[in-house]
């Protein structure tokens, strides 16, 4: 029923396969299109959206802040506002768990 496609990836332009095997998956899956990149170029393009902070998640912006328990000098992962106690890692986690 599927038969062999050779394919040009849109990134490095050369040409690759896209085997019979590999059509019928895409069919089994419901994806209606080709691939539009060779494997070397998907694994890479994977491989760099993984990289910044886990699954293509950015970088979490920190903020500084001082502790409002111990006093001690943190990063927190919001703008502290000064109306509300802000807990360095070590304080907070006591905390936590007592509120449950």
């Amino acid at each position: 029923m599927y038969n062999d496609k050779t394919l040009s990836c849109k990134d490095c332009g050369c040409e690759f396969a896209f085997t019979a095997s590999e059509q019928e998956f895409y069919a089994e899956k419901g994806f209606t299109n080709e691939p539009g990149r060779c494997p070397e170029c998907r694994a890479a393009r994977k491989q760099q959206n993984r990289g910044g902070g886990g699954f293509g998640r950015q970088q979490r912006e920190m903020f500084p802040a001082v502790c409002s328990a111990c006093g001690k000098e943190t990063t927190v992962p919001f703008q502290p506002t000064g109306d509300k106690p802000v807990y360095c890692r070590d304080c907070y986690q006591p905390r936590s768990r007592n509120n449950w």
